[in-house]
C-alpha cells in the first residue's frame, strides 16, 4: 500500500497567503477530505499528478475564508426579500421604491422593509407625510439602514396608538410636530412601539431569509460569521429554531457562532435559559458548524440619533454644548455585575459599544470580570468603536478584549460629514475608529460588516481599512495616518481575526496543513495592487470544507 497522500484537489500556478507570514507566495495548496493536505510547492506539484481536481490559479491569489464577526445574516435575509431600501441613494429614489414595492404587492396589509439611508433626508428624519402620499391606507413601517430607527406613515401610528400624548419611552424618542404628535420617525426603543400592531415573520419566512443570506454572503466568500443577535431580535422570530433547521436539513454551510441576545429589561434572571440554549446546542450540533456561546450586550446607541454614549457632550446646530451625552442603556454597575456572571459561565460578551463612554462601560465590566474571575479563554470584544479614549486604547490589550472593527465605516461620507461629526467634540474627527492605534498597542483585531447595515463585502471593507477613504472617493483620508491598518492587518482582522473569537482559530483562519478548506479564490493578487485600486478585486469562487461553494467565473462549473 502506498505510504503517499491522495489529493482531491489541487490549486496550482497562483499566489498564496497563508496567514502565517507577511505576504504572498507563488505556488498552490492541495487539500483532502475536506482539509488543507499541503501548501509546499513541490509536494504540491507531486499530488497534482493523480488529484481527482486540480484547479488552474493562472496568477489568481488564494487566502483564507473571510469571518465576518458581526453581521444579522437571517434580518438581513429578510429585508432582502422584503421591500429593500438599501441600493437607494436619494430621498426620491427610496420613495419611489416604497411606491413601486406596494404597488407591486397589493395583498400585503403591512408595507414592511428597511436600510433607507439617513443622508438622503434632511436632518435624517424623514416625515409621515412623505409616506402618506404614495401609501396612504395601509400601514408603512420601514427601519433605517443602521436599524436604530424606523420610519411610519400615519397609519402605523394610528393603529400603534401614538400620539401626542405617548411619551418617550426611556431607551429611546419620537421625533415630533410642534404640538407633540410624532413626526413619522421613530428612534431606537421607540421602535419597540409598533411590536403589538405589526406583522411578525413567520419561522419559514425567516428560514428562507437565511438561505438567502447565506447565498448573498458565500458570493463575498463569506465562509463564517458570527451572528450579533440570534433569538428573539427586533421583532423578528426565535432564529435559533432556524439554524438548527437549516443544520438538520443539511442547508447550513457556512460555520456560525451566534451571539444570544441579553434583553434590556430581563436582568440576570435571562443568565439560566441562555446557557440551557448554550449546552442544548452544544449537545445536538457540531460545534465547528453552529454553536451559541456568545452573548449580545447592547451597551449604547448610534451616534447620528445622538443615542451613543459619549464622554463629551453633543453639540447642537450651532455648535454650542447640549446637556445629553447619549445614552446608556444598562446601568454601568448593573452591567459589570452580569458581564462577570457571564464570564465565570464560560459565555463569551460581544458588547455593541460605539461612543467612548459605552467602550469605558464596557472596559469596566470586563475589569470587574477579571478581576472576580481571574484569567478565561473566552475571548471577549468590543464591536464599532467609533470613538475610543486614549487612556482606554491600552485597556483592551490588558483585559484581553478584541477590537471588532467595521472598517468601511473609516472614511468620510455623507452621514458622517452631516449627521454626525459637526455634533461632536472637536478632536472627535481625530479619534475617529481609531483602528491603527488599536493595533499599535497590540490589542487583537476582529472585522465585520454589520450586514444589513452596510454592504458585507470584505473587499470594499479591506480598503477603507488600508486607505481611510470610500472606494472610489476622492474625498480626503478620515483621521491620520496612524489609524490606518497595513493590508496584511487588515485582511489578518477578516480572517484569523474573527476565526479567533469564533473559536475556530484551531482549525480555520490560516492555510496550514490539517486545517478546513475554507478559502476563496479572488480574482487577482490584492499585494499587487495600489492601495487605491484594492476594492477592484473580485471573489471568483468560496472553498467550504472542501466543497465549491461559490463561483463567479462562467467556466468554473
Amino acid at each position: 500500500m502506498s505510504s503517499i497522500p491522495h489529493a482531491d484537489v489541487v490549486f496550482e500556478h497562483g499566489w498564496i497567503y497563508t496567514g502565517t507570514e507577511g505576504a504572498p507566495r507563488p505556488g498552490g495548496l492541495a487539500i483532502a477530505e475536506g482539509r488543507i493536505l499541503s501548501t509546499d510547492s513541490e509536494e504540491v506539484a507531486r499530488l497534482a499528478v493523480t488529484a481527482r481536481e486540480r484547479v488552474d490559479l493562472d496568477g489568481r491569489l488564494v487566502v483564507p475564508g473571510f469571518q465576518d464577526a458581526h453581521v444579522h445574516p437571517v434580518l438581513a435575509g429578510m429585508e432582502l426579500l422584503s421591500c429593500d431600501l438599501s441600493g437607494c441613494t436619494t430621498a426620491e429614489e427610496t420613495l419611489s421604491a416604497i411606491e413601486a414595492y406596494a404597488a407591486a404587492h397589493p395583498e400585503l396589509d403591512w408595507i414592511l422593509g428597511a436600510g433607507w439611508s439617513m443622508d438622503a433626508f434632511p436632518g435624517g428624519t424623514p416625515t409621515r407625510q412623505m409616506l402618506d402620499a404614495i401609501v396612504p391606507e395601509r400601514p408603512v413601517l420601514l427601519e433605517n439602514r443602521d436599524h436604530h430607527g424606523a420610519w411610519a406613515n400615519t397609519r402605523a401610528f394610528e393603529l400603534a396608538g401614538l400620539d401626542a400624548g405617548t411619551p418617550d419611552p426611556a431607551d429611546g424618542r419620537f421625533e415630533r410636530e410642534p404640538d407633540g404628535t410624532p413626526a413619522g420617525t421613530a428612534h431606537e426603543g421607540a421602535m419597540s412601539l409598533f411590536a403589538a400592531v405589526r406583522p411578525r415573520a413567520t419561522q419559514d419566512q425567516a428560514y428562507a431569509g437565511l438561505l438567502a443570506a447565506q447565498q448573498h454572503l458565500l458570493g463575498y466568500g463569506i465562509t463564517a460569521w458570527q451572528d450579533a443577535a440570534v433569538g428573539e431580535f427586533m421583532g423578528s422570530p426565535d432564529t435559533v429554531p432556524v439554524y438548527l433547521r437549516a443544520v438538520r436539513e443539511g442547508a447550513l454551510k457556512v460555520r456560525v457562532r451566534g451571539a444570544q441576545w441579553w434583553n434590556r429589561e430581563d436582568g440576570e434572571a435571562q443568565l439560566e435559559p441562555i446557557l440551557r440554549r448554550r449546552d442544548d446546542v452544544a449537545a445536538s450540533c457540531d460545534p465547528e458548524r453552529l454553536s451559541l456561546a456568545s452573548v449580545k450586550v447592547m451597551v449604547d446607541g448610534v451616534a447620528e440619533n445622538f443615542t451613543a454614549a459619549m464622554h463629551d457632550c453633543y453639540r447642537d446646530h450651532g455648535g454650542r454644548t447640549t446637556g445629553n451625552r447619549g445614552i446608556s442603556f444598562f446601568d454601568p454597575r448593573e452591567m459589570a455585575r452580569f458581564v462577570a456572571a457571564l464570564d465565570a459561565s464560560g459565555m463569551q460578551v460581544h458588547f455593541h459599544a460605539l461612543g467612548d463612554r459605552a467602550v469605558t462601560e464596557a472596559l469596566d465590566a470586563l475589569e470587574r470580570a477579571l478581576a472576580e474571575n481571574g484569567p478565561t479563554d473566552n475571548r471577549h470584544h468590543l464591536a464599532h468603536l467609533q470613538l475610543v479614549r486614549p487612556e482606554d486604547v491600552a485597556r483592551f490589550a490588558s483585559l484581553g478584549a478584541t477590537a471588532n472593527i467595521q472598517a468601511l465605516w473609516a472614511c468620510h461620507e455623507d452621514q458622517l460629514d452631516e449627521l454626525t461629526l459637526p455634533f461632536l467634540a472637536e478632536d472627535a474627527e481625530e479619534r475617529h475608529y481609531p483602528f491603527g492605534e488599536l493595533a499599535a498597542a497590540g490589542v487583537r483585531l476582529a472585522a465585520g460588516s454589520d450586514w444589513s447595515v452596510s454592504s458585507p463585502d470584505p473587499i470594499q471593507a479591506i480598503h477603507v481599512a488600508v486607505n481611510r477613504v470610500g472606494p472610489g472617493d476622492d474625498r480626503p483620508p478620515l483621521g491620520p495616518e496612524r489609524q490606518k491598518l497595513t493590508l496584511a492587518q487588515a485582511v489578518d482582522a477578516y480572517t484569523q481575526g474573527t476565526a479567533r473569537i469564533n473559536h475556530l482559530d484551531r482549525v480555520t483562519g490560516r492555510l496550514t496543513p490539517g486545517a478546513h478548506a475554507d478559502l476563496v479564490i479572488l480574482d487577482r493578487n490584492l499585494f499587487d495592487l495600489r492601495s487605491e485600486d484594492l476594492h477592484t478585486a473580485r471573489v471568483d469562487e468560496t472553498w467550504i470544507g472542501g466543497e465549491r461553494v461559490f463561483a463567479r467565473l462562467e467556466q468554473v462549473e
